[in-house]
């Protein structure tokens, strides 16, 4: 069965995308830790980020590095703070957190509920950065 994350890059699923090109698709979380919690994510399905092949991992720092320049743009914060967990959905992915202090990247605390037109505003902000 495909991976929610597979079945948005088919645009089976919706998503509030930031960026792409042939290999990666950047989308907002709908779940952020952060406003502008932006996920990086490569087309090719392999569950653990290590497991991509040489060639798409190293790729993903240089599309992940110009997904978080524009988000740094429209997003006030100190930096982007860049991790990769994997364990929530079983699709290699990159989380880009903007980030004031540590804290801002703790995964037990609780998620911001962003409505889908703050998501789609802010998404068309970062793209247009």
């Amino acid at each position: 069965m495909p991976s929610i994350f597979t079945r948005i890059i088919s645009g089976e699923i919706p998503c509030h995308k930031v960026g792409e090109d042939e290999r990666f698709i950047a989308f907002l979380d709908i779940a952020p830790l952060r406003e502008g919690h932006t996920l990086v994510v490569p087309k090719v399905e392999v569950d653990r980020f290590f497991d991509l092949p040489a060639d798409l991992l190293a790729a993903a720092m240089p599309f992940a590095q110009e997904v978080a320049a524009r988000i740094q743009r429209m997003v006030p914060c100190d930096r982007i703070g860049m991790s990769v967990i994997g364990l929530e959905v079983p699709h290699a992915h990159i989380h880009l957190i903007p980030l004031d202090r540590m804290s801002d990247m703790d995964f037990t605390k609780p998620k911001l509920k962003l409505s889908n037109e703050v998501l789609a505003a802010l998404a068309d902000r970062i793209r247009k950065a």
